[in-house]
């Protein structure tokens, strides 16, 4: 089968930083299925791997991508979600132990797959999985946005809500709560975008947030931040009321955490990829958390955050991604489709 890989860990300016290879198709075991992908979409994860900043595993040419929308060809023999047969159209974001999604045919554990929305073609489904999966499980089980906090417990700041997360996280609580959205932007099209999605105010990162809010006459009792956490903290601190909920996504290199303290501000993390890396004993949420995303999808709740086809999923496009996403200028998601 077609795929794509890198061998050695570096920048994306090498010719060989990913490259195209022959791999066998994987053989499907226990409760695994097998998938023939038909699109993917990048996320910053992708390159952190490729740079080696996360470990690349035992493989001698290691296949990256994690989000896919694809065909289930075969199932394993110890499946055990009945309502998964060969033939359904699913996507799924992949684990960090195991080959990637930039391949013609995906081995992928049954309980992180969900159906496909009916309503979407596989390039605008492959944009949701991972973000969808990291901006629910933060909004609802690690900041539990749904009990208030003593002050602000009505308001939520997205700083990057034009990202990836920030844009699936502000239809999520457009659509399930009654929050206050305030989004950052700092580019004349990110801010239209966050405002189409449906913040309800737009304030800029890069420029001090405190007086914004300030000035919008709004204290936030939630924080959720996707990118830059360290350029931002003094700001974050300052602006958060006391006994209020912080959450993080990205690898900020030094986070103080003292700093958090005098105002009993709790912080929380999340990482999508934790409850596959642990096969903790809710693993199947993710299945049955992109089973409601799907469904809300097809209701016309929210919608894909799919922005660009790259083109096809070969090494070449593949190079172009990677730029665009380490740039940090990314709006919403890029998919690649068919090989």
């Amino acid at each position: 089968m077609k795929a794509v890989a890198f061998r050695e860990a570096g920048s994306i300016d090498r010719d060989d930083a990913l490259v195209d290879v022959e791999l066998p198709i994987p053989t499907v075991a226990g409760r695994d299925i097998l998938v023939k992908v038909h699109a993917v979409s990048v996320n910053p994860i992708d390159t952190k791997v490729r740079k080696g900043l996360v470990p690349k595993g035992d493989y001698e040419a290691r296949v990256l991508g994690f989000d896919a929308a694809g065909v289930v060809q075969e199932i394993g023999s110890e499946v055990q979600n009945a309502a998964l047969k060969i033939g359904d159209h699913v996507y799924y974001s992949g684990s960090l132990t195991r080959q990637g999604t930039n391949s013609e045919y995906h081995l992928v554990d049954e309980r992180i797959v969900g159906h496909k929305p009916k309503s979407l073609d596989f390039a605008q489904a492959a944009a949701l999985p991972l973000t969808s999966i990291t901006a629910w499980e933060m909004l609802f089980d690690r900041l539990k946005v749904k009990d208030p906090t003593p002050q602000g417990g009505n308001t939520i700041l997205i700083i990057g809500g034009a990202g990836g997360v920030g844009s699936m996280a502000i239809q999520l609580l457009r659509v399930l709560t009654g929050l206050t959205v305030v989004a950052t932007a700092s580019r004349e099209e990110t801010i239209a975008w966050v405002k189409e999605l449906g913040a309800h105010h737009v304030i800029d990162h890069s420029k001090p947030m405190a007086p914004q809010m300030k000035a919008l006459g709004l204290v936030p009792g939630f924080v959720l931040s996707t990118t830059h956490t360290e350029q931002h903290l003094d700001d974050i601190i300052e602006l958060m009321p006391p006994q209020s909920r912080f959450g993080m996504i990205d690898d900020a290199p030094v986070i103080n955490a003292m700093l958090f303290k005098k105002k009993s501000i709790s912080l929380h993390w999340e990482l999508m990829f934790t409850r596959s890396l642990f096969e903790t004993p809710d693993m199947d949420e993710q299945s049955k958390l992109l089973n409601q995303v799907a469904h809300l999808v097809d209701g016309g709740k929210i919608r894909s955050t799919a922005t660009f086809t790259a083109g096809k999923i070969d090494a070449a496009t593949l190079r172009k991604v990677h730029t665009v996403i380490e740039s940090n200028k990314a709006k919403g998601k890029i998919v690649l489709e068919g090989f």
